[in-house]
């Protein structure tokens, strides 16, 4: 600590992420990050960039990349807000869009990075559990509030609710903003972008994407939102009174390359699926309780092994997966949806530790 910290310094808790371990012979599956890389096409486009013009400043609108993904979704170039990593856009959300005279709403279990941004922009929050299936009930959300914003499906339970119960929901919450994060939304889950397309669509719905997970780009470090003009246009005052050149020349390119190849995203997130089914299907058959996901990873606890231990003996086995020591969860693990290869070393090493 020092004395020249600023007051709001000395509150924070920093979000912890997670962990990136040097160890040889690693089977990583605690950050969700994707097993089969980027599209060809991306890492072709960025390549193919002129290291030259590194010396100038990329495009601050990011105009490509903005129209790349407007065209995809079948929306306005207008709707589309972009940002270095969806952590970034979520925090130009919080700054720009959550902070009024109300509580935020968001759930008990949930991505843990959203208290810490309220922490740091002085938003008041408050949370609203979780079924005792770990569900999202939208009803729960209509008390007067400043926000609401969630996963779906949500993190790190991995469970999703149909985009019918978010229209719901928005109807319910016309007087405040509706963020929808869908970080994992390509694994199984119904996205609400298209409650943005044609002429008619909510004001006040907000859905953000990152290229860190299906596109298999998270160290290319890309996001983006799509919603009504007039909250892209606060969340554009707010960058530009940050950083208006959020996103360099190559990740630009790989990105626009990225959007542009569909195929490969779908090819690779049906990978991911069958594998998830498979191992959910040979937990089950260890004696795991594990949640239904449509997430590049499941959350699972044994009734006779506590979670912690269970992590510390995949550890030493060289298996790094997440375990979260908060209340109601600190029986489960996260395990991200890796290679069929690596599904088959987890399987193994807790054979091995269960018996």
């Amino acid at each position: 600590m020092s004395r020249f910290w600023s007051p709001v310094v000395q509150t924070l808790t920093p979000y912890i992420p997670g962990e990136q371990p040097q160890m040889q012979r690693l089977v990583k599956l605690n950050t969700n990050e994707s097993p089969y890389g980027p599209s060809p096409k991306a890492l072709a486009a960025i390549e193919s960039q002129n290291t030259a013009d590194l010396r100038l400043y990329p495009d601050p609108e990011g105009t490509a990349l903005k129209q790349a993904i407007a065209k995809l979704h079948k929306l306005d170039p207008k709707q589309v807000f972009l940002g270095n990593g969806s952590d970034e856009v979520l925090a130009h959300i919080f700054a720009g869009l959550l902070k009024h005279s109300k509580p935020i709403l968001f759930p008990d279990i949930t991505y843990s990075f959203y208290p810490v941004y309220c922490k740091l922009f002085g938003i008041d929050y408050q949370t609203i559990p979780l079924s005792e299936k770990f569900e999202i009930t939208t009803s729960d959300y209509q008390t007067p509030n400043g926000g609401v914003i969630f996963p779906n499906p949500n993190a790190p339970t991995g469970r999703s609710i149909p985009r019918s119960e978010i229209e719901d929901l928005l109807k319910r919450n016309k007087d405040s903003v509706v963020v929808i994060d869908e970080a994992y939304v390509d694994y199984g889950t119904q996205s609400c972008i298209p409650l943005l397309q044609g002429n008619n669509y909510p004001e006040n719905l907000l859905v953000v994407h990152t290229l860190s997970k299906s596109r298999a780009l998270a160290g290319l470090r890309v996001g983006f939102a799509v919603g009504h003009p007039d909250l892209i246009e606060g969340l554009e005052r707010v960058k530009n009174s940050f950083n208006s050149y959020p996103l360099g020349r190559l990740a630009q390119a790989g990105a626009i390359a990225a959007i542009e190849d569909q195929a490969h995203l779908e090819a690779t997130s049906a990978k991911v699926i069958q594998t998830r089914i498979k191992l959910i299907e040979q937990l089950d058959a260890l004696g795991f309780d594990t949640l239904p996901s449509t997430a590049n990873f499941i959350f699972t606890r044994h009734p006779q092994h506590a979670g912690a231990k269970l992590y510390q003996a995949l550890r030493d086995r060289g298996i790094i997966v997440r375990h979260f020591k908060s209340p109601r969860i600190e029986e489960f693990l996260r395990i991200t949806i890796g290679t069929d290869e690596q599904s088959g070393d987890l399987v193994t090493a807790l054979k091995e530790i269960l018996n």
